[in-house]
């Protein structure tokens, strides 16, 4: 039995990452061992359950393995081969990879509850000036200060050294837990890591986290396109991948759809009343009249009355 996975996009204020369930890890298929199945890659802090659980109504026969990679992994993961697509952090090479921007993250500041910051209302911006002399500490899978300048100073030790880089966000946030300085993390991730002794704030000037859906160019398969239509909100009959076709539902229901708005055309040239009836009965004379009088648009005239047009007109 599927265990449950999280909603789609950053964590909304409020909700409770502690009790989120474990993601599904890929696993035996059932029936057919040579049957396709689907593997997504996300990043922490995504949270794809609402288009894995869309995915599963669409396409039951193709199993959809859900697998937490690290940022800095993802594209590895996809050119091996080990996942189809991923949820991963902007931006990607584009000779490479085709990726879809799906939502940018704030940037948020992390620091004890006893920093002086803790005072401020839990809606109220920090900016990077109110953090000029602290100590930043930024994590070594960092995925917002590439290529950025940081915000603060460097840590350092007693004898004013820097020190190294914490290997992962979680040391960074157990550090600043004791009030030797603060981080500058994506709102999802603080969320992720939160701690009881560790609150944050919105960075009203940090940098944004952009966060899309990836996957190798030359791999593009019908499965990719069927995510794609997921994740842009397509419904069954507009969408470009396999989907329902594979159980005879999309075709019926596309053939149903095409009837429909055939209907729809031939309708109102058939109604008797109504405005829609004069918009076509309207649409009909111009017609009529430009086959009787031989000519269309304008300077077009109507036959005299009582006048049939002879040969040498």
């Amino acid at each position: 039995m599927s265990q449950p996975v999280p909603d789609v996009g950053p964590p909304a204020p409020g909700d409770d990452l502690a009790d989120v369930p474990t993601p599904v890890e890929p696993g035996a298929p059932d029936g057919d061992p040579d049957a396709p199945r689907f593997r997504l890659a996300y990043v922490p802090g995504a949270t794809p359950g609402k288009w894995a659980g869309v995915w599963r109504e669409r396409l039951p026969d193709v199993p959809l393995d859900l697998v937490q990679v690290e940022s800095a992994d993802v594209l590895a993961a996809l050119a091996a081969g080990d996942a189809d697509a991923a949820i991963g952090r902007l931006p990607v090479d584009k000779d490479v990879f085709s990726a879809i921007p799906l939502y940018e993250e704030t940037s948020v500041v992390c620091f004890s509850r006893d920093h002086l910051l803790a005072a401020l209302a839990d809606d109220e911006a920090v900016a990077a000036a109110d953090i000029a002399q602290d100590p930043v500490w930024v994590p070594g899978d960092d995925v917002l200060f590439t290529g950025r300048p940081v915000p603060g100073v460097v840590p350092a030790d007693p004898d004013g050294n820097p020190l190294d880089r914490l290997p992962t966000t979680a040391d960074v946030v157990a550090t600043v837990a004791a009030n030797v300085g603060v981080a500058v993390l994506p709102m999802s991730l603080a969320r992720l890591h939160r701690r009881k002794d560790v609150t944050y704030r919105p960075l009203s000037d940090g940098p944004m986290a952009p966060v899309g859906l990836v996957w190798p160019i030359d791999r593009t398969t019908d499965l990719v396109e069927e995510l794609i239509g997921i994740v842009r909100g397509r419904t069954v009959n507009s969408s470009r991948g396999r989907g329902a076709p594979s159980t005879g539902r999309a075709q019926a229901a596309a053939a149903g759809g095409s009837a429909d708005r055939a209907g729809v055309k031939k309708s109102p040239r058939k109604a008797s009343g109504g405005a829609g009836s004069r918009s076509a009965a309207g649409r009909s004379g111009g017609n009529a009249g430009g086959r009787a009088g031989g000519q269309r648009g304008k300077g077009a005239r109507p036959a005299p009355k009582g006048k049939k047009k002879g040969k040498g007109r």
